[in-house]
């Protein structure tokens, strides 16, 4: 093994808030070579895989001695845009400030980027390898539509997951479960027309009679499978656009909705309700869908999450559900296998002004992640492959 026996991990994942990759516009590229640069400080075997212009995941691995199914460790290399508002300092300053790292996508998540680095490298120092490859996997365009995530999937990389810890902003709690995302596009048909003539069909007012009904729909009336961990069904708005000129008429107007709901529910009996509310002249299409993710609470694994963060932290975690999604909605889709986010950032923090995290708990995080990866290598979380695998 080659490679400094130290690394700052908070100060790297300074150093990463310094580069801007927002998305959009994306641009991980230049984070991922950072990251590629680091790895290769470390002594730690990767693939830089560059699969659009400006866009790159990274793949890292620590060997194992064999027996037992890889752990996978999964952040995204993307941010949220800064907004319009003004920060309280530079969005990319990427300084450390009364104990907190500062800067976009210092909570989400390239602090976890760091942590799981940090986790890697002291995994790849062990005299005695784990049975358990580690597998770390950094994606692009994860904020949006899961970009890198995807590609990943087109990789056949899923048949290597046997668990999948995911460094999610969650204050250091244990999160086990995550809400599906269907994201709809709506469109309203009308007919042009002219103030001074025919006026024709505006198709914004369509538009905002779908929208005014679906403020009175209750979608607990659905009656959606509910779950312990997580807030009831949700309908947002994120967009619209309609008309050409004040003057015109407008014959076409689009809105985007965000949906979300808890597992076991059917995309297909949320489209079709909301359908039922539709005036004529207003079309839905399913523009993306991410399933639900979840992992019993009193699972061996999630157990031995539990057991890691109390080890480090000295207090009892609190075990909880969230409404965001992560890349876990596609690597896990289809396929069985063990799944906890575990992350530095703060829940919440995401997405916020003057986003900042506990350079304390990136490093409590590295110590976590090596941890529950110590105990799932010892077979006792269900990871030790069958004979013959």
């Amino acid at each position: 093994m080659t490679g400094n026996d130290t690394f700052d991990v908070a100060a790297f994942a300074a150093a990463l808030v310094q580069i801007p990759s927002c998305d959009p516009p994306g641009g991980e590229l230049a984070v991922a070579e950072r990251v590629a640069r680091e790895l290769d400080t470390l002594g730690i075997a990767h693939q830089l895989d560059v699969f659009q212009p400006g866009r790159a995941n990274v793949i890292a691995r620590v060997p194992g001695t064999g027996g037992v199914a890889p752990m996978v460790f999964s952040a995204h290399l993307d941010t949220v845009p800064v907004g319009d508002l003004a920060w309280a300092f530079d969005p990319f300053i990427g300084d450390q400030v009364a104990g907190r790292v500062r800067g976009r996508g210092a909570s989400d998540m390239k602090g976890a980027v760091a942590a799981f680095v940090g986790a890697a490298h002291r995994l790849a120092l062990r005299e005695t390898p784990l049975p358990c490859e580690v597998i770390l996997a950094f994606t692009a365009g994860e904020s949006a539509n899961c970009l890198g995530a995807r590609h990943l999937v087109a990789q056949v990389f899923q048949q290597e997951i046997g668990a999948f810890l995911c460094g999610e902003p969650s204050s250091l709690d244990l999160i086990v479960a995550e809400k599906a995302i269907l994201w709809l596009h709506a469109e309203a048909r009308g007919a042009l027309g002219h103030v001074s003539g025919d006026p024709g069909v505006n198709a914004i007012d369509l538009m905002t009679a779908f929208l005014t009904g679906l403020r009175r729909l209750d979608l607990e009336q659905l009656n959606l499978p509910t779950h312990p961990l997580l807030s009831g069904p949700s309908i947002q708005v994120g967009t619209i656009t309609g008309g050409s000129a004040v003057n015109i008429t407008p014959d076409r107007c689009t809105a985007e909705l965000d949906i979300r709901f808890g597992p076991g529910a059917s995309p297909d009996k949320v489209v079709a309700a909301l359908q039922q509310v539709a005036p004529e002249g207003i079309s839905l299409s399913v523009s993306d869908f991410k399933p639900a993710v979840e992992e019993a609470p009193d699972s061996a694994f999630s157990r031995a999450c539990q057991a890691a963060i109390q080890r480090v932290t000295g207090r009892q975690p609190n075990v909880l559900g969230v409404s965001y999604y992560s890349d876990a909605a596609i690597l896990l889709d289809g396929i069985d296998a063990p799944f906890a986010i575990v992350g530095p950032g703060d829940l919440g923090m995401s997405g916020q002004y003057n986003e900042t995290c506990s350079a304390a708990h990136i490093n409590a995080a590295v110590e976590i992640y090596v941890q529950i990866a110590e105990h799932w290598g010892s077979g006792l979380t269900g990871g030790t492959l069958p004979t013959g695998a």
